[in-house]
């Protein structure tokens, strides 16, 4: 039996730190961790960055829907590597929860490809409300952020 997973795998026009910072920050985050048409508001943001350490944030859909999402940080390797569990807040631990790993690789003209894997959940494309789309779509989000970034700020 094979595990469900699925890799989105995206270039961005940025320095590697900037897309690191946009993973990290609280602030950064809120402006992306959701699908179009969706909002996280800035105050439901946190990030404990340290392993063992936690984040939580809320996306409201436009209905009101609101979706709760936490997990808990398992490595990081700054400035090349999260991974992290993905869910609702009180799931439990262990094995069954999704884990998202995040690689940053540094390309020689400054950009940064980014390999997004989450184990845990199938390749839903194309499904209404589908993890897979949302994330796509919340990586549109976060490539509209980043030349918003100032450069001495990094």
């Amino acid at each position: 039996m094979s595990t469900a997973e699925f890799t989105i795998t995206r270039t961005f026009d940025a320095p590697r730190e900037a897309v690191w910072r946009a993973w990290t920050d609280p602030a950064l985050a809120a402006r992306w961790w959701h699908p179009h048409e969706v909002a996280t508001p800035p105050e439901s943001v946190s990030i404990d960055l340290r392993e063992g350490g936690g984040y939580a944030y809320l996306m409201v859909d436009p209905t009101g829907g609101e979706w709760p999402t936490a997990g808990e940080y398992l490595e990081i390797r700054e400035p090349e590597r999260l991974r992290f569990t993905w869910g609702s807040p009180g799931d439990p631990r262990g094995d069954g929860v999704p884990v998202i790993t995040v690689d940053l690789a540094e390309r020689e003209d400054g950009r940064t490809e980014m390999t997004f894997r989450l184990v845990g959940m199938p390749d839903d494309r194309g499904a209404e409300h589908g993890v897979h789309d949302g994330w796509t779509e919340a990586f549109e989000e976060l490539d509209e952020t980043l030349p918003d970034l100032p450069q001495r700020a990094l």
